[in-house]
């Protein structure tokens, strides 16, 4: 999954779910769920999710929404090998960056 968010100190939640195109309600139940995702709140409340992060929910989203791994197969994964699923997912976006380049190149042709 290809993720548009501007390189930003912080992201609202709105932002987050609009990203990964999914509800806010769930972004709020994957922070409870998950302990990697633990977002700065404000005075007023509102959290704010840091890129370490973003990182991490779209490890979940990953396993979950893609794999198709329960909540709690993914919470076991995270814990078993996460270094590994880490590097595999930056190795996927970086191959998902590289094929959007070639696209555009190719479209240009």
């Amino acid at each position: 999954m290809n993720i548009n968010l501007p390189e930003k100190r912080y992201y609202k939640i709105g932002e987050v779910a609009k990203a990964f195109e999914v509800n806010t309600s769930l972004v709020r139940f994957w922070e409870k769920e998950f302990e990697i995702i633990k977002p700065k709140k404000n005075g007023k409340g509102d959290r704010m999710f840091t890129p370490q992060d973003i990182k991490n929910f779209r490890l979940i989203y990953h396993l979950v929404k893609e794999k198709g791994f329960t909540l709690e197969g993914a919470k076991n994964k995270l814990s078993s090998d996460s270094e590994k699923t880490r590097n595999n997912l930056d190795i996927i976006a970086s191959l998902e960056k590289v094929r959007l380049e070639l696209q555009k190149i190719s479209n240009e042709l």
